[in-house]
């Protein structure tokens, strides 16, 4: 009884973390935002490992605004965007996008200040199960598969239909780079890096797996799909 006691308590304080939150809209105070997204990391991590106790995950986070927005670093630490540091230029992008500056700070605030933390940290899980991973569609796909389960896990129906409803609109207005003759896949695990120094082209890579695994009904949930990969990476190379 006092183990179910305990389990409601951990539900219910995860549950009461997120609604307090500013998670999926903008920031106007950079200690709020780095306070929720650890907030964020911690739950994420208590999620793995009560699927691997022994897994070792020791993320941190740090506002730090740069022309990559955000970003895991490759050892520890999540780097996020602060709205009213982002460059003019990129600012523009948003709203040309979405077609005016309401829905261009809105945006922003669904996917970097919501959406792309566990995303980032799907990112940080390949790190610290298989080390150095190169980046690529494969792995941005893997990190797209984490956020939308997980954030599917904490209920945030919601703000995925949004973003959803959101990416389907700009991917009307992006031209899509694949040469004829190659897939996307190929094309963005041939020229990733060049995509990243072009938002218009690496929103085309994200947007579209965005939908294509929203739209996917044969996933599992987090909790399986985490599994899934934890005895994939236990198993023998051949």
């Amino acid at each position: 009884m006092k183990n179910h006691y305990l389990i409601l308590v951990v539900i219910c304080s995860a549950n009461f973390l997120l609604a307090q939150n500013q998670i999926f809209t903008i920031y106007h105070d950079k200690v709020a935002l780095q306070k929720d997204v650890e907030n964020l990391i911690e739950l994420f991590s208590n999620d793995l490992k009560k699927i691997e106790p022994t897994i070792s995950f020791d993320i941190k986070s740090r506002v730090n605004t740069t022309p990559y927005l955000i970003y895991y670093d490759g050892k520890t630490e999540v780097n996020l965007p602060f709205w009213g540091e982002v460059i003019p230029e990129q600012k523009e992008f948003f709203n040309q996008i979405s077609g005016s500056q309401e829905k261009g700070k809105e945006i922003f605030g669904l996917f970097f200040n919501g959406f792309y933390i566990p995303h980032e940290l799907g990112h940080a899980l390949e790190h610290a199960k298989e080390g150095h991973v190169e980046n690529g569609y494969k792995s941005e796909y893997f990190a797209n598969v984490v956020a939308i389960l997980w954030w599917r896990k904490q209920g945030k129906e919601k703000e995925l239909k949004k973003c959803y409803d959101y990416t389907r609109e700009i991917l009307k207005k992006l031209p899509n780079p694949t040469p004829e003759g190659q897939t996307m896949e190929q094309y963005f695990t041939e020229n990733y890096h060049a995509a990243t120094q072009d938002p218009a082209v690496y929103g085309v890579l994200q947007f579209s797996q965005f939908i294509k695994i929203y739209e996917d009904k044969t996933l599992p949930d987090f909790d399986r799909f985490i599994l899934n990969y934890m005895n994939q990476m236990t198993k023998p190379k051949k």
